[in-house]
């Protein structure tokens, strides 16, 4: 699947989970006492639906939210030119750039994640994005000798972060940053956060499959999530979550791959192999409170793998996960046990 097809199928089923999303929480479409009030964007080549449950939400609430989204894309994409990402990268063994706080906390949130997963969790894969180009018009699998070259450079330790002039400083030519795989979910928290700021703390944000549920669906009872059938369209789920304040946000082998050769490549990359990460599992879904950490510790668990993700998520106070393998099986963390609904016979709850 390639070239404007692969975007155009992409779009279609974030649609799709728009959609999805909005016949589930019509189960909550009494949140706060009203009607939804529901905007949405094309912003981070997904779609993005904010839905809010309160009469107070009017065109300025929305406006403000698509402003918010847009700041942190024209700030945190590299694939934005002038973005301060983009900025970082092209003085890559050059110089210090001295970018926002927003961006030096949120590469500094990411570089302790790279710690705590062993390095497994990355945001100096930008090479190895660059050498795969899963999801552009014409993904293909590298050569060995580009996949050798582009992984050199993928090391989070040679990224220098200065606290006092909130600069960033990549130390090899070549290197560069990707927040790809954390700033939908820190996005996630900016639009919840001004929700809860403006009084509206019924809500639900939706970033491409990335949930933030705000506040409860209605008086005392909580929103009901479902997650992602990874052998499934967007929007077909395996199961259900109860979350109130808290964020949900998955990573898979499902969201964003080419096959080639008859081989599915998909986009979540192991900075210690180069390729695309290699594992009994078919998808992580992470339950926090913080959507940017869920965004990490859903790529994170992924690539440890069954036993090491869950024992990272397990050491990760506030936090659980449901991981499903590729034998339609479903492991759930310890606080899971008692309130995840498995509601498909194709899997097995172990």
């Amino acid at each position: 699947m390639k070239g404007n097809l692969l975007r155009n199928l992409a779009l279609a089923s974030a649609l799709f989970a728009s959609a999805a999303l909005a016949g589930c929480s019509g189960e909550a479409a009494a949140g706060g006492g009203s009607e939804a009030r529901a905007e949405t964007y094309f912003i981070f080549d997904t779609v993005v639906t904010v839905k809010v449950f309160d009469e107070r939400a009017d065109d300025a609430t929305f406006e403000h939210i698509r402003e918010l989204l847009e700041r942190i894309d024209a700030t945190m994409s590299r694939q934005v030119e002038t973005s301060e990402i983009s900025g970082v990268n092209r003085m890559a063994g050059v110089e210090p750039v001295r970018v926002s706080e927003e961006t030096f906390r949120l590469v500094e949130k990411g570089i302790r994640y790279w710690k705590d997963s062993g390095g497994k969790f990355d945001p100096a894969i930008g090479p190895l994005v660059d050498v795969w180009d899963i999801g552009s018009d014409a993904p293909r699998k590298p050569s060995v000798e580009e996949i050798q070259s582009a992984s050199a450079l993928v090391d989070a330790d040679n990224v220098v972060l200065d606290d006092t002039a909130t600069s960033i400083y990549l130390t090899e030519p070549g290197m560069s940053l990707d927040l790809g795989a954390i700033a939908k979910g820190y996005a996630g928290d900016v639009v919840a956060d001004y929700l809860r700021a403006e009084g509206l703390n019924s809500a639900i944000v939706d970033l491409g499959g990335n949930i933030v549920a705000v506040g409860e669906k209605a008086a005392g009872k909580p929103w009901t999530i479902g997650v992602q059938d990874p052998e499934d369209a967007r929007g077909a789920s395996i199961g259900s979550l109860k979350a109130v304040d808290q964020t949900i946000v998955s990573s898979g082998v499902y969201e964003r791959f080419f096959i080639e050769d008859g081989v599915r490549y998909h986009h979540i990359l192991d900075p210690a192999t180069g390729y695309p990460v290699d594992n009994e599992l078919l998808s992580v879904t992470i339950l926090t409170e913080r959507s940017a950490d869920a965004d990490a510790l859903s790529t994170a668990a992924f690539a440890l793998g069954l036993a090491d993700g869950m024992a990272f998520v397990e050491s990760t106070e506030k936090t659980e996960a449901v991981f499903i393998t590729a034998s339609r099986e479903v492991y759930l963390s310890s606080g899971l046990r008692d309130s995840f609904r498995l509601t498909s016979d194709k899997y097995a709850l172990k």
